[in-house]
């Protein structure tokens, strides 16, 4: 997706803003605002920079939506991720994302006009297809009622046999909701058999424990759900899906994230769904972190990460495709929003230096999320990106911290080199941290990012700059599921439903610094701006107009 040649790429100079600050630039991930209680960890965790940029200068601290159709997603009930976040926040403009696009793709029947649809077509006479995700009602990953349209109208276009491997959730969801959509999917397939469909479940295992590792962290999990998908070998053998995970759930400790490996056999003890030569293979996650490793087992000839014993002469296809640059995979049922233009493209043909820095697990967000999903530099000679390897192998809980303050030190030194005009991070720990449940460490991984906060605001005052402070969704600020007035909820046992997933609340944005003109303050005429809202703000502070068709910028300069 390289740069269109007939684009303008030459940004007006600002009337009232100068050029020439540095501009520090940190997105807390995870960091939502939400009312002050027990299950706030940003609020019960010491925070006394982000308290500082709070109650220091009303006109230079707001809220902004990061949910919603405010990043392009279906509905004000979808909760907002670190992908549609950082394409909003780089992209300026908002583009249908994720389960948007599969939607409308479903909606209007295209996805089955479509090149990916009809290449694993090809399969459906003679080959099975499959199908393999995460079964969940989430919204973040997949959801349950696309698989059962997918299901429907590839059996209505001829498939013969249909097996599914599912992907437990409990961490978008809560926690026991597999049960429920294990026997809305086991309904579904029943009808297609009454319809002369074979259709059934092959296999499952828990997400975070079989398949969906992200970011080469652990090429141990996909291997448990290669051999259970692929080669029909797992060390849990049942008769059915639901029998499966009810009796994985009674063990000891398990929960829907880490359940097993498992595979669905036939009475002579027979697994009944390998992927075996001539089989369609559809991955149905629209969101790409967590398929992409799985993509290249299935996709790469030259694979090496695991032993695959078999390599399946396939016909594969995402939901979408996962990573534009590695064109992986290389078929898919939905095509991706075409990002073009954005900040950081206009900002490097303008001369803009900037300096972008993260570790492994949210590295990609500042990057190539942030450039419009596509990898690599738009100008090496101006741009640096600094990727510090993430703790691998534990739970991030054990070591909230993570690698907040290296980040820091990375970006005060790009800072005081003064070789960048923007310095830009992303801080996981809020989001990390959240996603585990432990709030006792999430309040450690908020403090932790603060003290973050601090170093560069620190940094920026030392060189006369301007700081933006903003976050991509929320996660950390309420980690309690809660009912329908508000009150924490409680489970059959009365126990405390705690909340892994982001949430639906605002994030904050703050922006000032020693470097801010005199005058500049939030516009108040704006109805309810969001992320998208942020790219035009940073083109102005760094002495630009946006182009005319970037959401609007959320500062404006009176004068004093």
């Amino acid at each position: 997706m390289g740069s269109s040649g007939d684009v303008n790429w030459k940004l007006e100079d600002h009337p009232k803003l100068p050029k020439g600050k540095t501009i520090g630039l940190i997105v807390l991930d995870g960091w939502g605002e939400s009312e002050p209680d027990q299950y706030n960890c940003i609020h019960k965790a010491p925070t006394p920079a982000m308290d500082s940029l709070k109650n220091g200068r009303p006109d230079t601290w707001r809220l902004i939506k990061a949910h919603g159709t405010a990043v392009g997603l279906p509905s004000e009930d979808d909760m907002g991720n670190s992908e549609v976040g950082h394409n909003a926040l780089g992209a300026g403009r908002i583009y249908a994302q994720g389960a948007k696009l599969v939607d409308l793709a479903l909606e209007s029947g295209k996805i089955y006009e479509d090149e990916g649809f009809k290449y694993i077509s090809e399969s459906f006479e003679k080959g099975t297809v499959h199908l393999i995700g995460l079964l969940s009602d989430g919204g973040v990953h997949s959801r349950l009622d696309q698989v059962q349209l997918l299901l429907k109208g590839f059996a209505e276009r001829g498939a013969k046999r249909i097996r599914v491997h599912i992907l437990t959730d409990g961490r978008d969801v809560l926690d026991g909701s597999s049960v429920g959509f294990v026997e809305t999917l086991e309904s579904e397939l029943a009808e297609l058999r009454s319809k002369g469909v074979d259709a059934q479940v092959a296999s499952g295992g828990g997400r975070m424990y079989v398949t969906m590792d992200r970011y080469e962290n652990d090429w141990t999990v996909v291997k448990r759900g290669w051999d259970a998908q692929v080669l029909g070998e797992a060390p849990h053998k049942f008769k059915n899906a639901l029998e499966a995970v009810k009796k994985l759930r009674a063990e000891p400790k398990a929960n829907d994230q880490y359940l097993p490996p498992f595979v669905i056999v036939d009475d002579s003890g027979k697994a009944v769904g390998p992927i075996v030569d001539g089989d369609a293979v559809v991955t149905f996650n629209f969101r790409a972190d967590r398929m992409v490793m799985l993509a290249k087992a299935l996709e790469n000839e030259d694979f090496d990460k695991f032993d695959r014993v078999r390599f399946p002469k396939i016909r594969y296809a995402g939901m979408l495709q996962y990573d534009g640059e590695l064109k992986l995979p290389s078929h898919y049922l939905v095509s991706p929003p075409l990002i073009d233009r954005t900040s950081g493209e206009y900002l490097a043909h303008n001369g803009v230096r900037t300096f972008a820095c993260s570790e492994t697990v949210k590295f990609g967000h500042v990057t190539f999320f942030w450039n419009g999903n596509r990898s690599g530099y738009f100008n090496e000679k101006l741009e640096k990106y600094v990727e510090i390897p993430s703790d691998s192998g534990i739970s991030f809980n054990e070591q909230p911290k993570m690698k907040a303050l290296e980040i820091a030190e990375k970006a005060r030194d790009a800072i005081l080199s003064g070789n960048f005009d923007q310095v830009r991070v992303n801080l996981p720990n809020g989001d990390m941290v959240g996603h585990t449940g432990d709030l006792d460490a999430t309040v450690v991984a908020c403090e932790a990012a603060d003290v973050a906060v601090r170093m560069i605001l620190d940094a920026i005052e030392k060189v006369g700059g301007i700081y933006v402070v903003t976050a991509d969704h929320g996660n950390a600020e309420d980690m309690v599921k809660r009912d329908k007035a508000g009150k924490p909820a409680l489970d059959k046992e009365g126990k405390l439903q705690i909340l892994t997933s982001h949430t639906l609340k605002p994030v904050p944005i703050a922006i000032g610094g020693p470097g801010l003109s005199a005058g500049v303050r939030f516009r108040q005429d704006l109805d309810t701006p969001g992320l998208a809202n942020v790219a035009a703000t940073v083109m102005n502070l760094h002495g630009f107009v946006a182009p005319g068709d970037y959401e609007p910028s959320l500062i404006e300069v009176v004068d004093k």
